[in-house]
């Protein structure tokens, strides 16, 4: 409680920016690296795809923050990431893959341009978005269970280190794990590390566009970032005073998906949890100087970037599960919250359980992956079951 007031009155923009960046980016690169690698990316091609999103989010922040002096703040889609992970290879592979990541941006930027699309994915009952969302996550939130009954010599740190934080600042109870694990697999496969991987460096990869790709990925994957991302990202900036501009936001995100897809990055979309950080009082007294906060975030990731292709090598040569495991932490609180707001409503509850059972069940039926089968069955069980006979 007393560092909480310490950061709420002596918090500086530039400082709550690299804040911002350093969080955001370690609570989640791993969850990005892991999606990437599922759907066919090789470790360059992941490195690949971790830089772009890095340097378009940065560019993208920038102009954003200094346009209209507003402390917004982008990310890149961990939910989408996480899908990526429950999706696996699709018919294609890797091309497929990104040309996916290409349709995804076209949507995003079609938000921009026709608003009806965007009070489409706000029709989505909130129940059966948080059920799929949660159904996809549920395979990676049981890595560290795993994971640590196979090896907890080396995953039992990683865990320990996340719980000892979350009782000093859960902020930063993920990172610390990650940092961790990090100097885990240093320990055990520094060697195997080759000097070579560690320069920065980006793949180009012509898309190619197969229709079970399109589906099982492009759709899910925005339907999961603008109703998990976009949309609470606005929420929070609203709840402290500050107007997002809407058509240019889906604009600038949709362009920065765009050009990084085919360098390997899946979508960037409005920070939500991390948005706090910027926007908030940790960020200095004056409300009209915390955008400096953001300018000072993009900084921050443009330098990131650079390291990209190391961590991606470190976390290639890592044995034992040990950064899956991080990675699964870092999503524990997000599975908790989605459960709980799709099971809060009685009325939805069976529609949105068996939305969450589909989507974590990781079928492919028609080549198709278990998040839109999960969408489209929650959506169906929701309108038979609250069609209410003449009778009643």
């Amino acid at each position: 409680m007393t560092s909480t007031t310490t950061e709420v009155h002596h918090g500086t923009p530039v400082v709550a920016g690299v804040v911002t960046a350093v969080v955001g980016f370690s609570s989640s690169f791993a969850v990005v690296l892991a999606g990437l690698s599922a759907v066919g990316a090789s470790p360059e091609q992941a490195a690949s795809g971790l830089l772009a999103i890095c340097v378009a989010q940065a560019l993208g922040m920038i102009w954003l923050a200094v346009r209209h002096r507003t402390p917004l703040t982008l990310a890149w889609s961990t939910p989408g990431a996480a899908l990526l992970v429950a999706t696996g290879t699709v018919t294609g592979g890797w091309p497929a893959a990104v040309g996916a990541f290409l349709v995804c941006g076209v949507l995003i930027l079609l938000t921009a341009l026709v608003p009806q699309l965007g009070e489409l994915i706000t029709r989505i009952p909130p129940a059966i978005a948080r059920a799929m969302l949660a159904g996809v996550l549920l395979p990676l939130c049981l890595a560290p269970v795993t994971a640590l009954a196979d090896s907890p010599a080396l995953v039992a740190p990683v865990v320990l280190a996340w719980l000892a934080m979350h009782r000093i600042s859960r902020r930063w109870a993920v990172p610390v794990a990650l940092a961790v694990a990090l100097v885990v697999v240093l320990v055990e496969a520094g060697s195997d590390v080759a000097a070579a991987d560690l320069v920065p460096s980006l793949a180009w990869t012509t898309p190619h566009w197969t229709v079970p790709a399109v589906v099982s990925i492009a759709l899910p994957l925005y339907v999961v970032t603008m109703a998990s991302q976009n949309v609470p990202g606005v929420a929070v900036m609203s709840s402290f005073g500050y107007a997002v501009p809407w058509r240019e936001s889906m604009a600038v995100t949709g362009i920065g998906t765009l050009l990084a897809a085919p360098l390997g990055g899946h979508a960037i979309n409005l920070a939500a949890i991390s948005a706090a950080l910027a926007a908030g009082p940790g960020a200095g007294a004056d409300r009209g100087r915390r955008w400096i906060a953001s300018v000072s975030a993009a900084c921050c990731y443009l330098l990131i970037a650079v390291g990209c292709s190391a961590l991606t090598a470190v976390v290639a040569a890592a044995p034992g599960g040990v950064i899956q495991a991080a990675a699964g932490l870092a999503l524990v609180g997000v599975l908790g919250s989605s459960l709980a707001e799709a099971l809060a409503d009685p009325a939805d509850r069976e529609a949105a359980a068996a939305t969450f059972l589909v989507a974590a069940s990781g079928i492919v039926v028609l080549g198709v992956g278990a998040a839109f089968w999960a969408l489209l069955v929650g959506l169906g069980l929701r309108v038979v079951l609250r069609t209410r006979s003449p009778g009643r």
